[in-house]
């Protein structure tokens, strides 16, 4: 059921633009609690004062919870469903919290920088990007 091979760059791109969309959906959402407690206006600082950084904290969370959640749960975002992908740890085995949220902080910086982290990959001798190695996880493809 489980392959061992690493997942490449393109398959990347294609999970993580389907879950793009859920978590724009999701975004959404929280900044429509969120103007509810502004009575409508813009959460920018002239309106919301403080409370916009933690509207910020808010959105990040929100990015940080959907990937930290599903990884732990089945180890399988939306996107990643659908491209029959799934995140284990080194030994092919379900994530523990420590490993799925080092993945989630190191996998932002691995796509910033024109997805060098992530074209890591390529170089890597076991086909791993930057944040798979340090987090001691790989990305692999269901049969």
């Amino acid at each position: 059921m489980i392959g061992g091979a690493s997942v490449g760059f393109g398959r990347r791109v294609a999970a993580l633009v389907y879950d793009l969309l859920l978590l724009a959906a999701l975004l959404m959402i929280f900044t429509g609690g969120a103007l509810f407690f502004t009575h409508g206006a813009a959460v920018v600082p002239d309106t919301a004062g403080a409370w916009v950084y933690a509207y910020r904290a808010g959105l990040i969370a929100v990015i940080g919870g959907y990937y930290l959640i599903n990884w732990l749960r089945s180890g399988q975002t939306l996107g990643m469903r659908a491209w029959r992908l799934r995140v284990v740890s080194d030994a092919g085995q379900p994530l523990h919290f420590k490993a799925a949220l080092l993945r989630v902080l190191l996998g932002a910086p691995a796509w910033v920088p024109a997805a060098l982290g992530v074209l890591w990959l390529y170089v890597d001798r076991d086909h791993l990007a930057l944040h798979d190695r340090w987090s001691k996880t790989r990305v692999i493809r269901l049969a």
